[in-house]
This record gives C-alpha cells, structure tokens and sequence, in this order.
C-alpha cells in the first residue's frame, strides 16, 4: 500500500455541514472516466478527500490525485469493504477529524444528500447516519435489484436486530467513535452487511436519511446495477 505525496489543497472557509472535519472516503478502482468530475465537484464543498485506489488497471489513481484528492494505493485489487478500511484507518490519522462519509466514485451518490447527512448526525446527536433509497421515490432500481434489496433489508434488519430500509447503500456518515470500533473483516460487498452487525453489536445510535442514487447511463454501461445485485445475494447465502 502506498500514499501519494499530495495532500489535499486548502479550499477556505467550510461552506458545507462540517466542512473542517468530515473526511470522505471514496474506493476507486477503474473510474478513470469519472473521478475527476466527482472529485472536482465533492470538493468544492468538501476538502478533505481520500481515494483509495484499490488496484486500478487505468489512471484512476492519478487523476484522482490531480483532482485534489488524497490517493492511497493497494498494490492489487483487494475489494471495496478493504478500500473502506483502508480510508477509514487514513482519516483517523487526522486527529480533528468528527465523522467519515463513505462515497462512491462512480457518480451515483449527491453530495447534496451527504451534507443533509452530515447535518442530521450533529443535529441529532446520532453516531451513524445511513442513507436509504425507500424514504421517497426520487431514485429508480431495476425491478431486480429493487427485490434483492427489499430481501436485503429484511435479511439484515432479521438477523442483526439494527431495523433499516436500505442495508446496502454505499452513502454512510460513521461518527469518529463509530469509525474506530467498527471492524471491517469482509473485504468484498459483505463489508455492507458487516457494518449493520457491527452497528447492532456496538449499540451505535444510528438514523436513516433519503438520498437519490443516481444509476447513469456510465454504471448501466459498466454492468454495476446487475452485478451489485447478484453480489448482495452472493453476501446474504454465503457470509
């Protein structure tokens, strides 16, 4: 694993929820085509970023990089749960830093609803907040991936006691204290099913907010809609 030299440039003033002291953690891995755009528009509400690039066959990393991220690189691809961990473990070095914002790099999460998040944890005085695609109808799954999650919550809401919409939306707001007990073992997409447990076995107060994932025509073409859904089946027979 490897840092690049660059930290993340100074923007001014936070004008966002926690600006100062929220770092965004974003797994990477073959965005190339995207990051950029997602980087350059996170932080300008956002400075403090860390991409991992978890062993990228293109110049994700690097344009990354460009953009004003932090950018640590796992050697070879290990999966998006070890990516989180990684970011995690990064952004608890920052001995100011209050809450982490787990975030895609594909362009599917707003960073609108991230702030809304933010704001919601301090507000409420919650460790976690977790977002959800079923609290209104702004976001729109396939027909199949609507099912496996829907078979998703009710797995997860049974067998971890912590009662949720959505158990699988990559949109989190984990409260420092949340950041350094919870342990992320699942390297691949059970690490989604993992934080629930470890929620529950933690007792962290958590609350749900609405958020709109966007599935673009750029994640349709990449397959991920379908491919996420046969990996969530794949988390909840065989964990």
């Amino acid at each position: 694993m490897s840092t690049s030299d660059a930290a993340p440039e100074e923007h001014g003033a936070p004008v966002s929820p926690g600006a100062e002291n929220t770092w965004f953690v974003v797994p990477l891995f073959n965005e190339g085509e995207v990051v950029g755009e997602v980087i350059r528009d996170l932080r300008t509400r956002y400075p403090l970023v860390v991409c991992v690039d978890d062993g990228s066959l293109d110049d994700s990393g690097r344009i990354a990089a460009e953009a004003g991220a932090a950018v640590v690189r796992h050697p070879y691809n290990m999966g998006q749960g070890a990516a989180l961990k990684t970011g995690i473990d990064y952004a608890l070095r920052d001995p100011q830093m209050r809450q982490v914002v787990t975030f895609d790099s594909d362009g599917q999460h707003q960073v609108d609803d991230a702030a809304a998040m933010i704001a919601q944890r301090e507000n409420e005085d919650v460790d976690i907040v977790l977002g959800s695609r079923f609290l209104d109808s702004r976001t729109k799954p396939g027909l199949l991936k609507r099912v496996v999650l829907r078979g998703a919550v009710w797995y997860t809401n049974l067998t971890t006691g912590v009662k949720l919409t959505d158990a699988h939306n990559g949109l989190r707001v984990l409260g420092r204290e949340a950041c350094e007990k919870i342990a992320i073992e699942q390297n691949r997409m059970a690490h989604a099913s993992e934080i629930v447990e470890e929620i529950g076995r933690h007792r962290f107060t958590v609350a749900e907010h609405p958020v709109h994932i966007l599935y673009t025509d750029y994640s349709r073409s990449k397959g991920q809609s379908v491919l996420n859904s046969v990996n969530i089946v794949i988390d909840m027979l065989f964990r």
